[in-house]
């Protein structure tokens, strides 16, 4: 009788052990693509969407050019100023006509919401 229970024993451990071991490659495999699908999200970010085979560009969208455009010359400082500066007189004179026009617009716009 106690042999029949050694052996049963030594049975349910190898069972156990087996188990143990599928567990622990089962939480790797799961450890695996949790690490894997964000990378490949993020590697997804960096591919135009126009440029898949299967998304491909709309029927009647124009050609790319062959060279992609330039940058804008960002800090690149203007030129320096050839005109003059508005002496105060001008500079009142201008924003007397803006006010004029202005209050024509605002009469007009007035005129029309009534009709």
């Amino acid at each position: 009788m106690k042999f029949l229970m050694l052996s049963r024993d030594r049975m349910f451990g190898s069972v156990m052990i087996r188990m143990q071991k599928f567990q622990a490659a089962a939480h790797r495999r799961v450890l695996v693509c949790a690490l894997a699908l964000p990378i490949l999200a993020l590697g997804a970010c960096s591919v135009p969407l126009a440029d898949l085979p299967v998304v491909g560009v709309p029927a009647g969208a124009p050609a790319r050019p062959a060279e992609p455009g330039a940058y804008p010359a960002v800090h690149d400082m203007p030129a320096a100023r050839t005109d003059p500066v508005l002496d105060p007189t001008e500079q009142a004179k201008v924003e007397k006509d803006l006010q004029a026009v202005r209050q024509r617009q605002e009469g007009a716009a007035r005129a029309a919401s009534q009709q």
